[in-house]
């Protein structure tokens, strides 16, 4: 409904700002006005300010600007009506009065209202009486504990038709008002309206204001058809735009910064239980372009998170159909695949809160998922068939309605296609012959090099994670040291662990070193403590105080790392001339490399800008180059 502009006036004039802020924001006075850390990004200096005078707030870290009701609705997720409905009530001052028309309609919505709270209130009851007796054993059995069934209102409809329409009839309501709230089963060709949900453990369903409209039922008789029933569509629920938990979720969702997408009623209490109260879900339904808008309201980049098994992943592709087209500037989703096929109940009963938390810190990001999707199971090794990848996957990226949004994913496109043909060009060049992609098909000599990470790697932009290519069947210590320690970088700091006096010596140099793996940036460092704090310092106690600041797993990568014959300054036994000679070449040969890899990223932003010839020609030059570098003994260098 339309508010009269005095109405809103007067709420602002009873309620400042600040004491509206201050519930959320520390808020300390700065001449006229307050001020605090950014409730909407993390910030150690305060921007953020309030001034009752003029009735606004603004964050000068992230630009956010508005009134109390715009702030509301920021922080809390609530709609406009919702946040006014609340400062009114809070102000003290009338809500507008309706029209005979709304008037009615809202003392129906309101009795509706009633008869779902008196069904919830009655299922609770039923859950605590002797004929709950199978679902406490089944609640018991998925370990919930009290608290929780508390605070989610779990209960229990009996194996009865009529159990909650009596119920209901005694307290005065119609059938026709029980059929319309969802809560029984009627028409004309039903002489005898009964209860729609029998024999279920229940899970009220609430609006963003926390007042149940729905219910969830899960079947306790394995012979049921449908295992979860929800309510049908009423007057009061709408299934595409509610999601499960989601009025309990606002706060941890913005403390957060994140809110985590489930499958399932149980997913989401699991989750709650183990400290993650910022989880929701769908109904039982895909999900819909409403529930994607309400996620963005509680957070920027919603993670969904699927099993990992073949349903989960179609589940996910169909979430990447329907957010494509909605995708604006700095709101996208995130994906998670748990391992095994378990959902996040399954996760934390068997392993813990820490492995779904580590599950979190692995997401993948939409184009990640999006290309998965048009790449399972495709043979790419032909042009016409990379060809009808490719206008797929434009197909798709056309479908983002944001302009800026899709300028830039069709230049992650382009970049990645490129990758590809480079790199399936280049195989069938060496004789390796066709072959089907990482995502799936035939492998020569059982290798399956995730190519398009690989190659995003080797054009070297800022923007691309660099993951190493490796074996299929390699074990996962010799994948992770492969990451931790490069080749060459782990030879640099293998001789200086084995010859301790090149530090004093060389401390420039090593000091200006650039290490691409973060451990030996830090074990670099450590090194470099160590010889400033003692000058008498050897390679054993140069180990010793390494293994005291918990780096002694990082020693013993480096220790371990593949060297080739021609490296065999890097050992303890090495005479010093031939330590020197090899620490300054193998030195320059870093430098180089890394002096190749910029000069690479150069090359690529030219060719991002102008796509000339020339500018290819150069790419495929440096990668030679860098190929070269990289690969080749230090000798033959």
């Amino acid at each position: 409904m339309r508010y009269p502009p005095n109405f809103l006036e007067e709420i602002r004039a009873r309620i400042s700002v600040s004491s509206v802020v201050g519930r959320k924001v520390a808020l300390k006075r700065a001449g006229r006005e307050y001020k605090g850390l950014s409730p909407f990004k993390m910030e150690k200096s305060p921007s953020f300010t309030v001034n009752d005078q003029k009735g606004f707030y603004h964050c000068f870290a992230s630009g956010e600007h508005g009134d109390i009701f715009t702030f509301l609705m920021k922080t809390e997720g609530l709609s406009f009506p919702e946040a006014i409905e609340r400062l009114a009530a809070e102000a003290g001052v009338p809500m507008p009065k309706m029209s005979a028309r709304d008037e009615a309609r809202e003392d129906e919505r309101e009795r509706l209202y009633r008869i779902v709270e008196m069904s919830a209130a009655f299922f609770e009851n039923a859950l605590k009486s002797g004929a709950g007796a199978e679902a406490r054993r089944y609640i018991e059995k998925r370990g919930l504990k009290r608290e929780t069934l508390g605070a989610f209102r779990i209960g229990y409809a009996p194996n009865d038709k009529s159990a909650l329409r009596n119920h209901l009839s005694a307290a005065g309501f119609k059938i026709e008002e029980m059929i319309a709230s969802g809560m029984l089963i009627g028409g004309p060709d039903i002489p005898v309206a009964y209860d729609r949900f029998r024999h279920r453990v229940m899970f009220p369903i609430t609006d963003l204001r926390g007042k149940i409209i729905a219910f969830g039922g899960r079947a306790l008789d394995p012979d049921q058809p449908a295992k979860y029933l929800n309510s049908p569509e009423t007057p009061l629920f709408h299934k595409g735009h509610v999601l499960f938990n989601a009025n309990r979720a606002r706060g941890p969702a913005h403390d957060k910064h994140r809110v985590i997408v489930v499958e399932g009623y149980m997913d989401v209490i699991a989750l709650a239980e183990a400290g993650f109260g910022e989880a929701v879900a769908p109904l039982g339904t895909a999900l819909t372009e409403e529930q994607a808008k309400l996620l963005w309201r509680m957070a920027d980049e919603p993670v969904l998170c699927f099993d990992g098994d073949t349903a989960g992943r179609k589940a996910a592709f169909r979430a990447v159909e329907t957010v494509l087209p909605l995708l604006s500037p700095g709101h996208s989703v995130r994906f998670s695949f748990l391992p095994g096929g378990l959902d996040p109940d399954d996760l934390i009963r068997q392993q813990g809160p820490e492995a779904f938390a580590a599950e979190m810190g692995k997401t993948r990001a939409l184009f990640d998922v999006l290309w998965e999707r048009e790449a399972q199971d495709q043979d790419l090794s032909t042009p016409e068939q990379r060809a009808s990848f490719e206008a797929r996957l434009k197909a798709m990226v056309g479908k983002i309605g944001d302009a800026s949004v899709r300028e830039h994913y069709e230049r992650e496109l382009r970049e990645t296609l490129y990758a590809l043909n480079r790199t399936v060009v280049r195989e069938i060049a060496r004789g390796q012959g066709p072959r089907k992609t990482a995502a799936g098909g035939n492998r020569r000599n059982n290798t399956a090099p995730d190519w398009r990470l690989r190659e995003r790697a080797r054009l070297g932009s800022a923007a691309f994670p660099i993951v190493a290519p490796r074996r299929s069947n390699a074990s996962p210590e010799l994948a992770a040291r492969a990451e931790l320690a490069p080749p060459r970088e782990a030879l640099l700091m293998k001789t200086l662990l084995n010859h301790v006096w090149l530090i004093d010596e060389h401390a420039e140099d090593i000091a200006a070193m650039t290490l691409s793996s973060p451990a030996l940036a830090k074990l670099r460092d450590t090194i470099l403590a160590s010889q400033a704090v003692e000058n008498e310092l050897d390679s054993a106690r140069l180990r010793s105080q390494l293994s005291d600041a918990g780096l002694g797993k990082v020693v013993d990568l480096v220790e371990r790392s593949v060297t080739h014959r021609s490296d065999r300054f890097a050992e303890p036994d090495a005479l010093q001339a031939e330590v020197e000679a090899g620490w300054r070449h193998a030195l320059a040969l870093h430098e180089r490399q890394v002096g190749l890899q910029k000069s690479l990223e150069a090359a690529v932003q030219a060719y991002h800008r102008d796509g000339s010839e020339d500018a290819l020609a150069r790419i495929c030059e440096i990668q030679g180059l860098l190929a070269r570098a990289s690969e080749t003994p230090l000798t033959a260098e």
